[in-house]
């Protein structure tokens, strides 16, 4: 089991940064891929970031150069650096954990065994 908690939401706007976190208890940290999804109002959820268990970060064609995804295994906590912020990120963002059989379906919420109950973030224009 794994319990998962994100924080650092809020409203910003245009342009603006906010930095999200999430903490982990439960189970062994490393052993999962940590990814970041978002939904909106009358949206799916939709894949953000995540980092797999070799290190390697990946994200979403929407949000690269602009987010960046970080994790302390010691702390058992992911960060997502959001900047440059645009209307169209504002959702609810939730952190997940999964251990898929394939690393390579990190970007499907289907694969995700874990997730919190999310940050909002809004941002006006």
């Amino acid at each position: 089991q794994v319990q998962l908690v994100e924080s650092g939401g809020g409203l910003v706007q245009a342009g603006g940064s906010l930095r999200l976190s999430c903490a982990a208890s439960g189970d062994t940290f490393s052993s999962y891929i940590m990814g970041w999804f978002r939904q909106a109002p009358g949206k799916e959820r939709e894949f953000v970031a995540a980092i797999l268990r070799n290190g390697d970060s990946q994200f979403a064609d929407s949000v690269k150069g602009r987010l960046t995804i970080s994790g302390d295994n010691a702390k058992n906590m992911v960060y997502l650096q959001m900047n440059n912020l645009k209307p169209e990120d504002t959702a609810v963002y939730h952190c997940g954990a999964a251990r898929p059989l394939y690393s390579a379906t990190y970007m499907y919420p289907g694969v995700y065994d874990y997730w919190g109950q999310g940050t909002q973030v809004t941002v006006s224009s």
